[in-house]
């Protein structure tokens, strides 16, 4: 008798550790059951689907703080093109420059203030001047916020007579604001300054 009350012991051993892995083994099944489920979920939502006459489109969805490095290069390199590229028509002139000071802080205004007290917009609207700027280079550094950025370009001032060229080195920070219409990268440029603004040569027209 008492050697069957041990094989029952080890019976109810055995079966309650079958029980017991069966549980294990369950549990581990609905965890991977749920893992699959939600990543599957989440790869479906990165695509997003465009319907384009008719036809279905698929396309990716990307996440935004990727892109953010890309968009503040153009941020930079947009408010550049809109305050330095005039031409010799006063309405063109501001409204290049309003869609500036949309991009940046006081300091862009004040940097366009000192301009228009010194006379250098009707200076090229009365001299018949046209000025565009090629953006080079916008250096950003990646690791700090706001972030750091540096910008190297090259500007040509277009008179009736000669066509200089004029080396342009500026500095900025960046921080994030909220988008609109105005501002579609969601950048303000803080802090600008201008540190080079030299010719490199004059040619004769």
């Amino acid at each position: 008798m008492f050697k069957s009350l041990v094989n029952l012991e080890t019976s109810w051993q055995r079966t309650r550790i079958m029980f017991f892995a069966f549980i294990a083994f369950c549990t581990l099944i609905v965890i991977y059951v749920c893992y699959y489920a939600f990543s599957t979920i989440n790869q479906h939502a990165q695509t997003i689907y465009v319907l384009d006459q008719g036809s279905v489109i698929a396309a990716k969805a990307q996440n935004i703080q990727e892109n953010r490095p890309v968009e503040a290069r153009e941020h930079v390199k947009r408010f550049h093109e809109y305050f330095f590229t005039l031409s010799p028509d006063e309405k063109a002139i501001t409204n290049h420059i309003s869609r500036a000071l949309y991009l940046a802080d006081n300091s862009a205004k004040i940097q366009y203030d000192n301009l228009k007290e010194s006379g250098y917009y009707n200076g090229i609207i009365a001299g018949n001047i046209s000025q565009h700027i090629r953006v080079d280079t916008v250096m950003l550094k990646e690791g700090t916020y706001p972030f750091q950025v540096r910008i190297v370009a090259k500007m040509e001032i277009l008179r009736p007579s000669s066509i200089t060229l004029r080396n342009l080195v500026a500095t900025c920070t960046l921080r994030d604001v909220a988008r609109s219409d105005n501002n579609p990268h969601g950048f303000l440029i803080e802090g600008w300054q201008v540190l080079e603004n030299s010719d490199i040569k004059t040619i004769n027209r």
